[in-house]
């Protein structure tokens, strides 16, 4: 199949993007169902429809009720509902669009924001959480000393080790819990996996590289017991580790380098990516990471150099506000901005779906709407800006000298407006800038996005709606009110900021400037067993490719439920312990036995545990597209090891870097990441949804990446394997796949390479295939 040319592929960037956009839509999560739901959907029903058309209407209008599953799916007198899937074919739609006989709701049509949500919701399926006929809360009913007694919000507790039959097999604590499991269902651990893909598994779950053949025999050969362990500790500490899970890391904190560019830009963004990267190489105590991302400048610890771990939030989406419209516009825009970051904070961190009690109390979790409002206080009382890496001292002469230049470039835009232009006057302005840049120290000095102690109000420009908006920002914190509803317009009681109820016994009002510092040591002290189960769990779930609990981001009623919940418990509690080190829960999973597992099963655990919920084998894992690419550079020697700085764009043709440093563009993403089920940026990504499509496989069989790829490792065996065709397949195998070929695979490649002319075009195209075969994108 002959390969497009540049041209042409670039041709397809639209259409390939419209496609990845329908093919996603049919790969949804339920948790992000529900969440799609509880945020968006529920608070339109509630708002526009539940006062004619639920439980709680004095008169249920036409037998229908939109307040349950079952009655949804009983439809009214007027017949069906929806249709799952085919809003064209759903009476819902049909009805809010003004289409058809009937015009819901009757006093005014929805705005075409809202009919589009509904109409996202039911193309998505009409996903409604199951419930009984009555909403499981009302506002104002929530109980939270029963709340707390959901095994999430638990003390977390080290845990009595079960007994267990083969008490020879067991390596940790891990293997104990698992082992116990296995037994009470009949079920044995297969074997270790051999030490070849033993390494090739270990490698790329710590550094997201393969490794060399040098590594691998190096590993063979040595018979120590503890060979293995020392392993474990040579890629912890290589800096390679902390690029693998600082992008890890990234997928929850909805990490942009770009965004769209009618917003203010984010030209040093990569300082947090970079900083993220540094904290997991130093393994930064998970409990100080937190504080630092929410609230380094508040600490008296840190410095400057400190603030680029605040883009956490400085890096948050924002949209675009047109402040010629009145303020009552203006403010839902703000709110939604505040939603986010509630959003972006309680799920990484607490594992709780906290901004589904914006307009209401939550429907399942013990969390009130002034939960909800009590955090947006925080944010509220926040505001992004960019920050110097050094101190106030220092940066107060670069700040005249910007100011100074702004003024020299103010001059010379109005200078070239003249005819004809005095280009003389210009070149003594540009002379004078350049000179002001050269006699101030630290004119270069990197700017942080970060954060500044004010808050966000949002007023009228003049007397009347008409005259637009103001946006103003004030030094002292600010208490929001409990929007009616959710809709900022109308505002009801104030509340203070502070802690959500359920986790704390009696939660006090934050007084320390926005709260942003004690709402993160209310993280990392009240709810230190919610946090760190949940980061147990995260981390759990990278190395085997399933949580304990399959919800990471919802440990809620409507989350999943651990399956094995005395080892979750063991962990966290160990995790706290041990110093909330991230390194070490790493080493733990990585010795333990189930870990070192074959990922063949038998015919007894298919039968009996067809998910491999209880890990009597090792799950296969399909490589990242991060890991697919930056092994092929590898292996090719064409890698760029350079570490950290600006980042570069992913098609560049000169872009050899790891894909940590390709630039991610929160509005126009590369088509490249989206195929290849890269997370959205525009929102926290709690776990990736791993496709299989038709895009992919042209990607790989048209795609420049392999190949270039394909072309420079035919180069390189070229030049270091001189002898011959069969010591070149050979090397290619160790190579690509940490292995010898078979004796079955030797001769087909000698077959294919040894026939006929073109040797180097034979050779890649060879090569092309072994890229984009299942061995190199699979693990095991």
């Amino acid at each position: 199949m002959p390969l497009l040319a540049r041209s042409q592929f670039l041709q397809l960037k639209q259409v390939l993007s419209l496609l990845i956009v329908l093919l996603s839509s049919t790969n949804i999560s339920r948790a992000d169902q529900l969440e799609f739901f509880e945020r968006k959907v529920r608070p339109l029903l509630s708002e526009h429809c539940y006062s004619c058309h639920s439980s709680q209407a004095k008169t249920i209008h036409g037998s229908l009720r939109l307040d349950s599953v079952s009655s949804i799916l009983e439809g009214g007198d007027s017949g069906k509902l929806l249709v799952p899937g085919k809003p064209e074919e759903s009476l819902l739609i049909e009805s809010i669009r003004y289409d058809g006989d009937y015009q819901m709701p009757p006093k005014g049509k929805m705005a075409e924001h809202e009919i589009e949500l509904l109409t996202q919701w039911v193309e998505q399926g009409a996903y409604f959480p199951s419930s009984t006929d009555e909403p499981l809360q009302t506002n104002g009913s929530i109980v939270f000393t029963e709340g707390r007694k959901h095994w999430s919000f638990q003390p977390v507790l080290q845990q009595k080790l079960p007994d267990v039959i083969n008490s020879d097999w067991p390596q940790t604590r891990i293997d104990t819990f698992l082992l116990a499991e296995m037994e009470q269902k009949s079920l044995k651990p297969t074997m270790r996996a051999d030490r070849t893909t033993l390494v090739r598994r270990l490698s790329f779950d710590l550094i997201g590289l393969p490794p060399t053949p040098e590594q691998i025999h190096n590993y063979i050969d040595d018979d120590s017991p503890e060979a293995y362990a020392r392993l474990v500790d040579q890629l912890l500490n290589s800096p390679q580790y902390g690029e693998k899970w600082g992008r890890w890391w990234l997928d929850l904190a909805r990490y942009t380098d770009r965004t769209a560019s009618w917003l203010p830009q984010t030209s040093q963004a990569h300082l947090y990516r970079d900083w993220v990267v540094n904290a997991f190489n130093a393994d930064m105590p998970y409990d100080e990471f937190i504080r630092r991302q929410l609230a380094t400048d508040l600490m008296p610890e840190t410095g400057p150099e400190d603030l680029p771990a605040l883009g956490f939030l400085s890096l948050s989406p924002t949209y675009w506000k047109e402040l010629k419209l009145p303020c009552e516009v203006i403010k839902v825009i703000v709110a939604d901005e505040w939603e986010e970051r509630v959003d972006a904070v309680s799920r990484t961190f607490l594992g709780l779906t906290v901004a589904c009690a914006r307009c209401h109390d939550h429907k399942f979790d013990p969390i009130s709407a002034d939960d909800y409002y009590a955090l947006a206080g925080i944010f509220a009382s926040t505001r992004f800006a960019e920050r110097p890496l050094i101190s106030k001292e220092k940066y107060e002469p670069v700040r005249i000298a910007k100011e100074k230049v702004g003024k020299f470039e103010a001059e010379i835009a109005k200078l070239k407006k003249e005819k004809p232009i005095p280009q003389e006057k210009i070149d003594e302005l540009v002379a004078k800038i350049a000179e002001t840049k050269a006699s101030t120290p630290d004119y270069d000095t990197p700017m942080a996005n970060a954060l500044v102690e004010e808050s966000t109000y949002v007023v009228r420009a003049g007397k009347t709606p008409q005259d637009g908006t103001r946006m103003e920002y004030r030094a002292e914190p600010r208490d929001l009110p409990s929007f009616i509803r959710g809709n900022p317009n109308r505002p009801g009681p104030v509340i203070p900021r502070r802690f959500l109820t359920v986790l704390t016994e009696e939660p006090e009002p934050y007084q320390n400037g926005s709260g942003r510092l004690e709402l993160a040591n209310s993280i990392t002290t009240d709810a230190a067993s919610l946090s760190a189960r949940v980061i147990v769990n995260r981390i759990w779930m990278a190395h085997f490719g399933q949580g304990i609990v399959d919800t990471p981001s919802n440990f809620g009623r409507q989350g999943g439920q651990p399956t094995h919940p005395e080892l979750l418990e063991d962990l966290a509690a160990r995790f706290i312990s041990q110093g909330w080190s991230i390194k070490q829960l790493h080493r733990e999973i990585l010795l333990s036995a189930v870990w070192q597992q074959s990922s063949n099963s038998n015919s007894n655990a298919a039968r009996i545990d067809p998910e491999n919920r209880l890990l009597s084998h090792m799950n296969r894992r399909r490589l990242g597209f991060e890991e697919w690419r930056d092994a092929m550079l590898l292996v090719s020697g064409s890698l760029d090891p350079l570490f950290g700085g600006p980042s570069v764009a992913l098609d560049d043709k000169n872009n050899v870097r790891r894909t940590l440093y390709a630039t991610v563009n929160r509005r126009d993403m590369s088509p490249t990441l989206m195929i290849h089920d890269f997370p959205d940026p525009t929102q926290h990504s709690p776990k990736r949804t791993t496709t299989t499509t038709a895009l992919q496989g042209l990607y790989a069989l048209n795609g420049e990446l392999l190949a270039e790829q394909s072309k420079q490792i035919v180069d390189r065996l070229f030049s270091e394997f001189s002898e011959n065709d069969r010591t070149r397949i050979t090397q290619a195998y160790w190579l690509l796949f940490s292995r010898e070929p078979t004796v079955r695979e030797l001769e087909l490649g000698l077959s294919y390479l040894g026939n006929g002319d073109e040797e180097l075009k034979r050779w890649q195209q060879y090569i092309h295939v072994l890229l984009a075969s299942n061995e190199f994108v699979f693990i095991d």
